[in-house]
């Protein structure tokens, strides 16, 4: 009998982060809600107001499939522009939003049978996202001791000739470590010598706080075996717009952009509007909330250093921090023992694959005064179990 979605997915449920979120909303107390990665911001006004003018105007019909033209050469401008990595317009599809985007890749580069590789802890979707395509998942933990950086020697150890597709995430999702580019390096030229491709899911990437950002395509030797992931949603507080791109070769552009069609049609005409933009129009609220990001992050790595039973990697971007908290339990049990004793919602940190366990991500896209409240209550709940 041949499997269907479902069953493909069966086994790589990682509902212990839903789990979380779903007590949260489920409880009326005074929660700090540090479980999701979500901007708090509004998306910008010059950007609503593009939407809103592009509606009213009757451009609320399809685009073409890939998207519309003018968004597509303003992506290839931004890549171009803000990351160094060089692509033609018809190098790039639109899509709703990194997600579909990250699917479409598997879709079209792993055949049934086929490993998917990538570093953990990683984004959870990448193992159901693999199960979808009929693929394997071949997750490769990274040394805690080490922070979890990046160890190109054991993910290139991990390659082989059935790898179909490698993913770098960088800025990582959950513990917001950037990669460093000779390892990179490193992890494309094995890919290209097994004949795979390398996604590089880059939607944090403009939340990069102690380098300059730069894109995976742009570091490696083997440019065309990269197709680039990034969205409009984290830096432009944009996630329920839905506006997305994969970038690569033509060959895979036009093999994504056929499966688009008979999925989504095209990505929101209103939406791609607002996208355009966000790209084109002023940066000065995405750069407020840069700024807001990073001070955040230099109080999340200050604070934490202070507090006794408490260690956390140093996060380079994104807006997630993960911690090793001195209490007894599984990720599940220290994730809830906090939610329902101290009232703070964090996400467990094995849902982000066996490397995680006993971990919780924290995410600190929420204000200064919940984030201080937030480690009170976790020093507290640290001094009380000893």
């Amino acid at each position: 009998m041949t499997l269907g979605p479902t069953d493909r997915v069966r086994n790589v449920d990682r509902s212990s982060i839903r789990y979380m979120f779903d007590i949260a909303e489920e409880m009326d107390e005074d929660l700090v809600r540090l479980e999701v990665g979500i901007p708090d911001f509004d998306t910008p006004a010059h950007v609503v107001d593009a939407a809103c003018t592009a509606a009213q105007d009757g451009h609320t019909s399809y685009t073409t499939n890939a998207g519309n033209p003018e968004l597509r050469d303003a992506i290839a401008d931004h890549m171009a522009s803000d990351y160094d990595v060089r692509v033609t317009p018809d190098e790039v599809i639109v899509t709703a939003g990194g997600m579909e985007a990250l699917h479409l890749a598997a879709l079209c580069t792993v055949s049934p049978g086929e490993e998917v590789v990538f570093p953990t802890p990683g984004f959870p979707n990448y193992w159901v996202q693999t199960r979808m395509a009929d693929g394997v998942p071949n997750p490769v933990p990274m040394p805690a001791e080490s922070g979890f950086t990046l160890d190109a020697d054991r993910l290139v150890d991990a390659i082989g000739p059935d790898t179909a597709l490698v993913i770098l995430c960088s800025p990582n999702n959950p513990t917001g470590r950037t990669y460093d580019a000779d390892e990179v390096r490193a992890v494309v030229d094995a890919a290209a010598d097994n004949d795979a491709y390398v996604v590089a899911d880059e939607v944090y990437l403009g939340l990069s706080y102690d380098r300059a950002p730069e894109g995976v395509a742009a570091m490696a030797g083997h440019p065309e075996n990269v197709l680039t992931v990034n969205s409009c949603s984290k830096r432009y507080a944009m996630t329920g717009w839905r506006v997305g791109w994969l970038a690569g070769t033509t060959d895979i552009v036009d093999q994504a952009t056929k499966i688009h069609e008979s999925t989504t049609s095209c990505a929101s005409s209103v939406s791609q509007h607002a996208a355009l933009a966000a790209l084109t129009g002023p940066q000065d609220a995405a750069e407020e909330m840069y700024d807001a990001f990073h001070t955040r992050r230099d109080y999340v790595v200050e604070r934490a250093a202070t507090i006794d039973g408490l260690t956390c990697p140093r996060p380079e971007g994104a807006f997630y921090a993960f911690l090793d908290l001195d209490l007894p339990g599984t990720s599940l049990e220290i994730a809830e023992h906090l939610l329902r004793e101290y009232g703070v919602v964090l996400a467990p940190g094995d849902g982000f694959g066996e490397v995680g366990s006993g971990w919780v991500r924290l995410s600190f896209a929420n204000s200064l005064d919940r984030l201080e409240e937030g480690f009170d209550r976790i020093e507290r709940a640290i001094d009380d179990a000893r």
